[in-house]
């Protein structure tokens, strides 16, 4: 069994969709939620699915061992990135080379990097006219948005299109691939 690690930001919905997937998998199970908002929604959301969750602080995660001593405690397997907003440290990096991915609700190597999350992207995307949008997996770096892209799926962009619709196209997009990816590198 491998063990899976999420580090979510946010409201964690897509950490939730991933802890639901592997709930009764043979293959892999979600060991633990990190994060470093302790007002972010995907607390109460892994809490409600029996999953530990860790908090931790910037000098926590730049300037200590702290995290990856907690993952091995974990024996982690993979580190997802679902909706975490700050740059993986080197030291990180290096510990899971080529095993820390991240999902981007774009198609990178458009629209990526730093401060490039959420609906700035919609709003982005939609601004500039682009045909199509998607969401992108890719391996972590120390780049944001940088590293080897895994999977890209991509959809029209309606003429009518707005962010908060583009939004939502693209979170089903996430909540149907994320999960079956992971699955596919575990």
């Amino acid at each position: 069994m491998k063990n899976i690690a999420i580090f979510a930001s946010g409201s964690g919905t897509n950490a939730e969709n991933i802890i639901n997937y592997f709930e009764d998998s043979s293959i892999a199970n979600v060991s633990v939620v990190l994060t470093n908002n302790t007002r972010a929604g995907v607390i109460e959301r892994a809490h409600s699915l029996f999953t530990d969750v860790h908090i931790f602080n910037r000098d926590d995660f730049y300037n200590s061992e702290k995290i990856i001593n907690l993952l091995a405690q974990y024996n982690i397997d993979l580190v997802v990135l679902a909706g975490f907003l700050w740059l993986v440290p080197q030291n990180l990096i290096d510990k899971f080379e080529n095993r820390i991915i991240n999902i981007h609700p774009a198609l990178l190597p458009k629209y990526g990097g730093k401060g490039m999350y959420g609906m700035k992207v919609h709003e982005t995307v939609i601004a500039a006219n682009e045909p199509k949008s998607g969401i992108t997996i890719h391996k972590v770096n120390s780049v944001y948005d940088d590293g080897q892209i895994i999977f890209q799926e991509s959809f029209n962009i309606d003429e009518n299109e707005t962010p908060d619709s583009l939004a939502t196209k693209i979170h089903k997009l996430e909540y149907k691939h994320f999960p079956e990816v992971i699955e596919s590198l575990l």
